[in-house]
Order: structure tokens, then C-alpha cells, then sequence
């Protein structure tokens, strides 16, 4: 059987019988672009046999409502769906502006499920556009028209391979190919300069190794240029203008041309023609193209090869699940550097980029500067129906005044899983507060090899969201001070015409009218009262799980009383709107990364002594999306697991209806020496020589077998536990964590894995990491420690005995008071948020190690109704909040 190019052959040949030439062969696109889709709906089929599921996307993007390019578009998707391409159309209005055509082209740029994007021309718009920026607006991978610069400028020099190539002048190298015409050697004629056809055709024949000349509107002698042709592409957009008599006899004729002339045969009264007046041409060229017929189906079927070869080349990096992230290559030093002199060797790279790599869109970030970025919570919006990830929670052993390293091992794990084990992995973080003591301890965001990076963006103001705290608690406390000034100094009529301002806000006006008879800020000095107030704000901004949520809890934020106890709110006082804008952009989590290119979210700093000492609901439920179904998400718990891993399940979790997949404990041999009786670790001093000599006895291991028998009860914890013993020191030795290790586990730790993430870096956790995902897939359930409708003392004598190891607890009569008062109120289904010291598990910061026969002293509760929890002040704790006396109103 012959071939289609031999067949043409044959019937195109220029012999003459009785006198008279044979007509032209007729070069179908609509045969040879059916012989196409064939070949492309069989590459799919690969694709899908390789990547199940699978699809290329297409966009075909339009401003405003012409018919011929509705037209267009139609057989366009009517092409993509006979192949299998998943294609789209996004119609614009006609109103719409250059700014917001160009928006919508980024997003479809960053979309990784969309392969192909075609900005269809004209744009239709009543504003004006610029269709060079639009155009080049496109990102080269996915400009399956081929009509950017760049991949001009490629085809132009001759990198085919590495560009995508026009659609028109493409099919019309596809049906010369079908003559079985050989293109090397031939002189070609191209009539049109277009950037479309004429220009990308005169490219694509010469780097074919024709002689080509490209003719247009001022050529003096066009009829004696297309004489010379042996093959001719015509694409000038004039009907019938190029006449039979100026063809060379048996000349390729590939006519690109649309246009409508009058036709009174026709029930339209038009007819469709080309640019090379067919009747005429058909008697002396060799072969030629009809209009319609011709080059328009091959067009659209060189659209759908641009389109599966970009998928293609998508997917020869593609993994699925797997983000096409980058990662650096850290070479640790001996003797290891300062802190602050390691962060300064590494070069982050730009946020922009890391935001890409780990799948989110530019309108989602909201940058400041080049190495930290806003994440708008658009994109949880976005991401609601992708499935999460795995969830980490790292915890520790009751810490000494150093710290206890979990910050640094939940970087130091994300490091690994990420640049080592090659896993999607999040990390999330408190953001440090500098406090009193302004860093003493050091800066917050780990240490060694595994830190967030820059260290002075994230160290100091970062993106201002602590500073933002304290202007709406300093907001709070003006507010309360001068309504306690009005109220003391002015008429009821004088009142009422001030505190009618609020209204203006959209604030609820209850008790605008009212004289609140406040107490004077709680006899509080202002400077008390802001912290206090800052605290529950902070709480607040962690635990909210969306703008309007956050909203809410600031409106039900009590930040005095009137003096018959009546509670006061922020938006009893008409300010909760205004604190909200204050916080609006708080609630946004900030994108940072650690030394060796992992993402990191770093967002909120409740303390977990006064509060509950976790980075954001919202960080992490962003993060668990970004990763996927396969990454991981290691978020961090604050200080001892007593507190802040206790605070995590039975608030956070609540809060958030996450549950976590495995958690991993820190225990460092320092802290166990110091807990088993070593000498008095203070901040800011050296360690104390006995820190550094080996010491292999019976107390080194009972701090780790008592956290580990809290965390492994069945009415709390995951099953899955990763006990860690973390490397800190250099001078620990072998034989020292192989003990903590071998008491670890049994005490009932799943896992117990030495680490030196510290000096190493990701490198130093691997087996850590690996130990996680084993323990991940692993059945577990979660159960809380105590049911919210327990009476307020049981739930906190649970914790006491459960956690602390108390013998019971000691409710002083303040405490009972607000038992009584919280119950009434019906505030006792709240979840408990015990203010303690972190230096013991007992409430007296001296007692270390696993104290035993005591009582958990309560002095007083308060309630956090922003935050949503109750919390007993145990022992001597200052938690900054303001106190009151009063009896509460009948």
C-alpha cells in the first residue's frame, strides 16, 4: 500500500495527457490533522499508563465576546476533548482591564495542572491593552501558540528542540512533509510578515535548509518572487491575490489565508476563500491547499501537539506529589562556629522562589523584602479539597533554663525529611519574643545547623505581627482608661455623645449609652494591663482558623469589669472592629526556610507557661495542604510535654479537629543530668564542668520514664511515639545515650534515635526521620485527656495527677469562687490551660527531676473567652493578668 506522501506524489505529478497538465494534488489538513490525533490520543494513553490519572491542561483565555473567536475557541476544545486534553475557557469581559488580564494569566502560569495557555487574539476589550505584554506574559513552558519572545527568539536562532513552535507556520512544515517534497536546497517563498505565520515560517524553512525569501506589502516584484518558488506559503490576509499565472509550474502551495467575499450562491451571502486564488492555481502548481480544509484543521491540531509536548516535558521532572523544590548542601565545620556565624554563610534564596517551589501562587504571597512572605489565607481556600499530610508534633522533657532543643530537632527533622530523605516537609514555629531578657537564651528559631535563616529578619521585627498584638492591646487599655476618665468627670447627655463614635466602626451598640462604672483598670497599672490583654490576643491569633473566626474571639475578649462584676468585652466598648483591622494581616502566617532550603512557617508566640505555647492553627493547616498526602508537617509543641504537649491535644487540637500522626520527645543528656541533681544551669553563664563528664547512673534515665509514661497514656497520646534523645552537647557520650535510649523504650517509647542535627544538620536526623515515617504508618488513635463536660476542679485535678504526677490539688478560695462563678456562668465546658512554671513538673521551679507528694496549689482562675479556655494560675506563676475583687452580681 503507498503511503499518503507517495500517493500525493503520484497524483501530483506534472506529466501531461492529450495536451493538458494534471489539476494540483489537494493537501488535506483535515485527513493529515485526523493522522495526528490518532498519534497524540495513543501518547496519552502512555501518559496515563505511566501517571494513572493523568491529563494535560489547556487555558484558552479570552477578553470579550467576538464570534469568530468564539468560534475558534470551540474547535479548539472540541479538538482537546476528542484527545483527551483537559481543557478550559476563561471568557473575560470586555470591561476587563490590562491589569486584571495579566493577573489571570499568572495564575494560570503557576497552575501545575495546566500545561498549555493561549491567549486568544484579538482582545476585545473597551480598555486600552497592550498585546506584546499580554502576550509575552505567558510563561514560555506553557506558550503552546509559540508567541512569546522568548520562544521566537529561540526558533529564530535555530533551537528548535527548546522552543515551542507556532501552530500555523508548524502545520504548514507538517502538510509540506505530506507532499513528500524534500524542503533542503528548494527555494521557498513566504508572502506575510506577520509575527503569527509569516515571520516563524521564513524560521522554520530556513533552519530546514531552504533558501527562503520573505515578500510582503512593499515588494516591487511579488509576481516574479512567487515564480521562482518551488514551495509557497502565502499569509497575507487579501483574498485571492496571488494569481495561478504567477505560480511555477508543480510548486508546493500552502495557502494560510481566511476571508470572506460575497457570495449570492450562498445562503449567508458570503464565501470563504484564501490568499492564493484556488481555480487559477490549482492548474499549475503541483500541490496546493483548499480553503477551508487546509492549513485551519492543522492549526488546530498542532495546538494539541504543543500542548501534550509541554506535558511531556512536565512530566520528565514531575514526581507526583513531590514538589520540584531545591535544597541547599551544608558542609559543617569543626570546630563548629557561633550561631550567628553560620546563618551568615548561607545565601537564602529569594521567597518568591520558594513559595513556587512548594505550590503556592503569587497573589498568595505577600512579600517583605526578598527572603520572608505574608501567605493570604486564600490559598487554605484554594487547597480545601486537597488531602493533608502527616502530622508531627515535637515536645520535650521538662526543659532547663536553656531550653531543651525542640525548636531546633522540629527544623532539624524537617531538614531531614526534606533535603535528605526527599519527603515534602513543612516546618511550623513560634515566632520568638524577645522579652526581658531580649534573646539571652539565644534566638529562638533553633541552632547550630538547623535554624531559620535570615536570622535578624526572623529574630526581630520579622512581619511586625507581635507588633500589631501590642498596638490593639494598647488600643484596649487607652480605651479603658479614658472611659474610666469620661465616666468619672461627665454628664450622662456628654457620655452619650462621645461613646456614640463607635457606631461609626460597625461595633453592636449594647452598653454604648450605659455608664459601665468600670473598676480603674482593675486598680492595674496600664503597663500590667497591656501585657495581659496581649496575651489573650496572642492566644487568640493562634487558635483562629480564619479572619472571621479571629473576629469573633477579639469581640469576645473580657478586658474589664464593671464594679458589680459585670464583664466587660472589647466590643461592648465599640473597639473589636478596629482591633481586628489592627491584627488583619497577623492572622497571615510568615514563609521563611531553614539553612537548607525548607519551607517554614513561622507565626505566633503564646507562651505555654501563661498560655498554650503552639505555633498557629492556621500555619499549620496551610503547611498540611502544601505537603500532600505523602509530606509531613512537623509542628512544635513549647517547653515540658506536661505543658505545652498537653495543651496541644486538649486545645489546639480541639480548636483546629487536626490530630497528629506521631509525636516525638526531646530529651538531651544535660537536662536529664540536671534533673537527676546536677548543679544549677543559669542563662547567659557557661555550663557547669560536671556537664561535660560521663556519668552513667541510676537517675539519668528517670526524667525520660516519667515523660514518656504521661505521653503514652492510652486516654491521651497518639500510639505512634518517637522518643528522641537529642545530641546537644558534644560531650555526650556513647554509652550515655545508649542508656537514655534503652530506658526509653521501656518506658513504652516506640522508637528511641540519637540525633546530631545540631552539628550536622538535616544529615545529623535522618534515622530520626525514618524512624518518623515507620511510626506514621503505624494504626493510632487519639483520645483527649479529659471530657469539657467535666465540673472545672476535676478537669484540673486530671491534669494535675495525670500530668505532674500531684498527689491532688488544692483549690485556695479565690479559685473556688471562680469555680462557682465560671460554672453559673456556664463557662465550665471550657478546655483548661494550666498557668505553670515550665522548670518542673511540681509548681515550685526548684524541684527537679519527678517530684512526688505534693499538692498542686490553685490560686485563682481566669477566663480567656477570646481564646476560649479557662486557666488556673497554679502556685506563685505571674501570668501579667490583672486581679479583682468583687463579688459577683445576682
Amino acid at each position: 500500500m503507498l503511503s499518503f506522501a507517495a500517493l500525493t506524489l503520484r497524483l501530483g505529478s506534472t506529466g501531461c495527457r492529450g495536451g493538458r497538465r494534471n489539476l494540483a494534488t489537494i493537501v488535506s489538513g483535515n485527513k493529515t490533522s485526523q493522522l495526528v490525533r490518532e498519534r497524540l490520543k495513543e501518547d496519552l494513553d502512555q501518559m496515563r499508563g505511566q501517571f494513572p490519572g493523568f491529563r494535560p491542561g489547556l487555558v484558552v483565555l479570552q477578553v470579550g465576546d467576538r464570534d469568530d473567536s468564539n468560534l475558534y475557541i470551540s474547535m479548539k476544545l472540541k479538538a482537546a476533548a476528542e484527545i483527551g486534553i483537559n481543557a478550559s475557557h476563561v471568557r473575560l469581559p470586555k470591561t476587563a482591564t490590562e491589569d486584571e488580564v495579566l493577573r489571570r494569566i499568572v495564575e494560570v502560569n503557576e497552575n501545575l495542572e495546566v500545561h498549555g495557555l493561549i491567549v486568544q487574539l484579538p482582545l476585545d476589550s473597551i480598555n486600552p491593552m497592550d498585546t506584546e505584554k499580554v502576550t509575552n506574559a505567558v510563561a514560555p513552558e506553557k506558550d503552546v501558540d509559540g508567541l512569546t519572545s522568548i520562544n521566537a527568539g529561540k526558533l529564530s536562532r535555530g533551537d528548535l528542540g527548546d522552543c515551542f513552535i507556532p501552530c500555523t507556520p508548524k502545520g504548514c512544515m507538517k502538510l509540506i512533509s505530506q507532499t513528500g517534497t524534500s524542503v533542503a536546497g528548494k527555494n521557498a517563498v513566504v508572502i506575510g510578515r506577520s509575527k503569527i505565520v509569516g515571520a516563524p515560517m521564513h524560521d522554520l524553512l530556513l533552519w530546514s535548509h531552504a533558501t527562503v525569501t520573505t515578500c510582503h506589502s512593499k515588494t516591487t516584484d511579488l509576481a516574479a518572487q512567487v515564480g521562482r518558488a518551488d514551495i509557497l506559503v502565502v499569509g497575507a490576509g487579501k483574498a485571492e491575490m496571488v494569481k495561478g499565472e504567477w505560480l511555477k509550474e508543480g510548486a508546493v502551495v500552502i495557502d494560510c489565508g481566511i476571508n470572506h467575499i460575497p457570495d449570492d450562491s450562498k445562503a449567508n451571502g458570503m464565501r470563504v476563500v484564501g490568499d492564493v486564488h484556488y481555480p487559477s492555481a490549482k492548474e499549475k502548481a503541483g500541490f496546493i491547499t483548499p480553503v477551508p480544509g487546509g492549513v485551519g484543521p492543522m492549526t488546530v491540531a498542532m495546538l494539541m501537539e504543543n500542548t501534550v509536548q509541554s506535558a511531556k516535558r512536565f512530566l520528565k521532572t514531575y514526581q507526583p506529589g513531590k514538589w520540584n523544590i531545591s535544597y541547599a548542601k551544608l558542609k559543617p565545620q569543626k570546630p563548629q562556629p557561633s550561631d550567628v556565624a553560620i546563618a551568615h554563610s548561607f545565601t537564602p534564596k529569594t521567597i518568591g522562589r520558594l513559595a513556587r517551589e512548594v505550590g503556592l501562587f503569587s497573589e498568595e504571597v505577600e512579600p517583605y523584602g526578598t527572603t520572608r512572605a505574608k501567605v493570604r489565607l486564600e490559598a487554605l481556600n484554594r487547597l480545601k479539597t486537597q488531602p493533608n499530610g502527616k502530622y508531627l508534633v515535637v515536645t520535650g522533657i521538662t526543659p532547663t533554663p536553656l531550653g531543651e532543643g525542640t525548636t531546633t530537632t522540629t527544623l532539624g527533622l524537617a531538614q531531614a525529611l526534606g533535603a535528605h530523605l526527599h519527603v515534602n516537609s513543612f516546618a511550623c514555629v513560634r515566632q520568638p519574643s524577645r522579652g526581658s531578657n531580649f534573646g539571652v537564651k539565644g534566638g529562638a528559631v533553633g541552632g547550630g545547623y538547623c535554624q531559620v535563616i535570615p536570622m535578624e529578619e526572623v529574630s526581630l521585627h520579622l512581619t511586625s505581627d507581635i507588633q500589631a498584638v501590642m498596638a490593639a492591646s494598647s488600643l484596649v487599655v487607652d480605651t479603658i482608661n479614658a472611659r474610666v476618665l469620661c465616666e468619672s468627670t461627665q454628664s450622662d447627655k456628654v457620655i452619650q455623645n462621645i461613646i456614640l463614635v463607635p457606631i461609626l466602626f460597625g461595633s453592636r451598640p449594647i452598653g454604648i449609652f450605659a455608664r459601665f462604672y468600670l473598676i480603674n483598670s482593675f486598680q492595674t497599672p496600664s503597663k500590667q494591663l497591656s501585657g495581659y490583654v496581649a496575651s489573650e490576643m496572642m492566644a487568640v491569633l493562634a487558635l483562629s482558623t480564619s479572619l472571621g473566626d479571629m473576629t469573633r474571639r477579639l469581640a469576645r475578649v473580657v478586658v474589664a469589669y464593671s464594679r458589680k462584676g459585670k464583664p466587660v468585652t472589647t466590643e461592648d466598648l465599640g473597639i473589636s472592629g478596629v482591633l481586628a483591622t489592627l491584627m488583619r494581616d497577623a492572622v497571615k502566617p510568615s514563609l521563611m526556610q531553614t539553612m537548607e532550603g525548607t519551607p517554614v512557617f513561622v507565626h505566633t508566640c503564646p507562651l505555654s507557661d501563661i498560655a498554650q505555647g503552639n505555633s498557629s492553627i492556621l500555619a499549620d493547616q496551610i503547611a498540611l495542604k502544601l505537603v500532600g498526602p505523602e509530606g509531613f508537617v512537623v509542628t512544635e509543641a513549647e517547653g515540658g510535654a506536661e505543658l505545652g504537649m498537653e495543651k496541644f491535644f486538649d486545645i489546639k487540637c480541639r480548636s483546629s479537629g487536626l490530630h497528629p500522626d506521631v509525636v516525638v520527645m526531646v530529651a538531651s543528656v544535660p537536662a536529664l543530668k540536671m534533673h537527676g541533681g546536677g548543679p544549677a544551669v543559669t542563662a547567659g553563664s557557661a555550663m557547669p564542668k560536671e556537664y561535660s563528664a560521663e556519668v552513667i547512673s541510676p537517675w539519668l534515665p528517670s526524667q525520660p520514664h516519667s515523660q514518656a509514661k504521661h505521653f503514652l497514656l492510652p486516654s491521651l497520646a497518639s500510639d505512634s511515639l518517637v522518643y528522641l534523645s537529642f545530641d546537644y552537647n558534644s560531650t555526650d557520650t556513647d554509652a550515655e545515650l545508649g542508656l537514655v535510649c534503652e530506658q526509653a523504650k521501656l518506658a513504652g517509647a516506640l522508637e528511641a534515635v540519637p540525633c546530631s542535627h545540631w552539628a550536622e544538620g538535616g544529615a545529623g536526623a535522618v534515622a530520626l526521620g525514618q524512624a518518623v515515617q515507620r511510626a506514621a504508618e503505624t494504626p493510632h488513635q487519639m483520645n483527649f485527656l479529659y471530657d469539657l463536660e467535666m465540673p472545672i476542679d476535676d478537669k484540673i485535678r486530671v491534669i494535675a495527677k495525670s500530668m505532674y504526677g500531684a498527689d491532688d490539688v488544692e483549690l485556695l478560695p479565690q479559685a473556688q469562687k471562680k469555680v462557682a462563678l465560671f460554672s453559673k456562668q456556664g463557662l465550665g465546658n471550657l478546655p483548661i490551660c494550666m498557668a505553670k512554671t515550665h522548670l518542673s513538673l511540681s509548681h515550685d521551679p526548684e524541684r527537679k527531676g519527678v517530684p512526688t507528694g505534693f499538692t498542686l496549689p490553685i490560686r485563682d482562675i481566669h477566663a480567656n473567652l477570646g481564646a476560649g479556655f479557662l486557666y488556673p494560675l497554679v502556685g506563685t506563676v505571674s501570668t501579667g493578668a490583672v486581679t479583682h475583687s468583687y463579688e459577683p452580681a445576682q
